[in-house]
């Protein structure tokens, strides 16, 4: 995958926006560079938003709060966000992100709107709820499936016959009810693996069959009420290369829709354009300082950081927590990543015991893995507890091994290291990388040596980098570097 190039007429700070990133050049590392002020990270965030969000359900709230304040004027039914063009290693796809105003469509296809309850947008707030509906009857019907899998383990469970694995399973799975039945789940927490849960999860599974079904009918309804004007709507919008994204409010009374057009796919071969969306959303990553994570929250919570922290509440940081889990592919890079450190040796050392088991001997992947790290820390060593439950960093000094402190390590020695193992465990090849102030905590030194570790640790990448770095910016050649006003470059007078 690879970003061709990008177009934003109007959007917050970023006015006139024209960016081209030529895909023969060698390495594929753009530096974007402006002073402060210049929207480089609301470009980053744009382009990751619309790109990873837009056809997932549980990431579309993200898409709307971005869009928060984007109004049409009077005078037009539709305004362009941005123009992003991609380039699937076969073609160039050319994907238009537009927003148009209540009922634009119906009026472009001249729908007597009395002839139906779902006036104007409304039409769409409908699929929106069929959609919201149809996740509901899918997370209900995998509950209602695993409980009547489970079924036997209860009657085991009765019977006094359960082993330690089982009472582990059902364990975990009853921690997932939090997300479908909260007051179930506090109520199993209570008793806990006693025989009253048998009962509980048996009153449960009814009461989700009844809820499925009620599910089942109100999706049924809607579908019934809606298919004249919805079946005309579809047809035009599949003629025009369209494609339903979300809606978003301006206020309670007025509801505009984020629509994107579709260039160099069939959007009539529905399930084609449904496999390039997707399979762009996994290809794109967006890493940042962890400050950037309040950017995709909702305009109300954003604005609180204007004021005192006693203000901030719990749901503020919930919501942060919340934003974290659902944009899989954001990463933030402050510190030492450990979780992922933790889960990497983790993995190789499973790799290494199923090699042993297909091979009869042990595989070296956990070690391999220990030596490249040791290779990037120069003079220092790292090593996982026996517990799998953290890390340490050791120092040899003078035959002597020294055992270092979180302190005794720099900011920039564990980003880079954060970064190595972000981009190494994810397995990141062939995606699109955006990734806001890098250089934050690197010497001038490391900020020129960033450019080619990153070509060396994924080198299929193609790498979009918001930076103020000169030193990292004179890397490339001068026209590796993208720039928004104010420029970042330096001008030389002319001899």
């Amino acid at each position: 995958m690879h970003l061709q190039r990008i177009r934003v007429p109007d959007f917050r700070v970023l006015k006139d926006v024209d960016i081209t990133f030529e895909k023969d050049f060698v390495p594929r590392i753009f530096p974007l560079g402006s002073l402060n002020g210049g929207g480089k990270s609301t470009l980053l965030q744009l382009i990751f938003t619309l790109l990873h969000c837009s056809t997932n359900p549980e990431r579309k709230p993200f898409v709307q709060n971005l869009l928060n304040g984007f109004n049409i004027r009077e005078d037009s039914p539709k305004r362009t966000l941005a123009m992003i063009d991609i380039w699937d290693n076969s073609k160039t796809v050319a994907i238009d992100f537009f927003c148009c105003k209540n009922g634009y469509i119906q009026e472009m296809l001249q729908f007597d709107n009395n002839s139906s309850q779902f006036k104007g947008n409304v039409l769409f707030l409908a699929m929106q709820k069929l959609e919201e509906i149809n996740q509901e009857i899918r997370k209900l019907q995998e509950f209602i499936d695993y409980l009547e899998y489970i079924d036997t383990q209860i009657i085991a469970y009765k019977e006094g016959n359960f082993f330690g694995q089982e009472i582990e399973q059902i364990e975990q799975f009853f921690k997932k009810l939090q997300s479908v039945d909260r007051k179930t789940s506090q109520t199993i927490e209570k008793h806990k693996l006693t025989r009253e849960v048998t009962s509980i999860a048996e009153s449960l599974n009814n009461r989700m069959k009844k809820q499925l079904e009620e599910l089942l009918k109100e999706y049924s309804q809607i579908r019934q009420e809606i298919e004249p004007i919805s079946t005309k709507v579809a047809e035009y919008m599949k003629s025009n290369n369209w494609i339903f994204i979300s809606e978003y409010r301006l206020n309670e009374e007025e509801i505009n829709l984020l629509i994107c057009h579709v260039d160099g796919i069939d959007v009539a071969k529905s399930s084609e354009t449904k496999m390039f969306l997707d399979s762009m959303a996994e290809k794109i990553f967006f890493a940042a300082p962890s400050t950037q994570l309040f950017l995709f929250m909702e305009q109300k919570s954003r604005n609180l950081l204007f004021k005192s922290k006693l203000v901030l509440n719990k749901d503020y940081y919930s919501k942060l927590k919340d934003a974290r889990k659902r944009l899989i592919n954001l990463f933030t890079y402050d510190f030492l990543a450990v979780d992922i450190l933790i889960q990497a040796f983790k993995d190789a050392r499973d790799r290494d015991f199923r090699e042993a088991i297909e091979t009869g001997e042990y595989g070296n992947n956990y070690q391999r893995l220990k030596n490249e790290l040791n290779q990037m820390l120069f003079n220092k060593k790292i090593n996982i507890d026996k517990d799998f439950n953290g890390v340490n960093f050791t120092l040899d000094r003078n035959g002597e091994t020294i055992e270092l402190s979180p302190e005794d390590l720099s900011h920039g020695e564990l980003k880079r290291l954060s970064i190595y193992m972000w981009l190494k465990h994810h397995n990141i090849e062939d995606a699109i990388v955006l990734m806001d102030e890098i250089e934050i905590a690197f010497h001038p030194d490391w900020q020129y040596q960033i450019i080619s570790d990153l070509q060396e640790w994924a080198p299929n990448n193609q790498y979009i980098l918001a930076t103020h770095s000169y030193e990292l910016c004179q890397a490339l050649t001068p026209a590796h570097v993208k720039e928004l006003e104010p420029k970042l470059i330096k001008q030389y007078p002319e001899n």
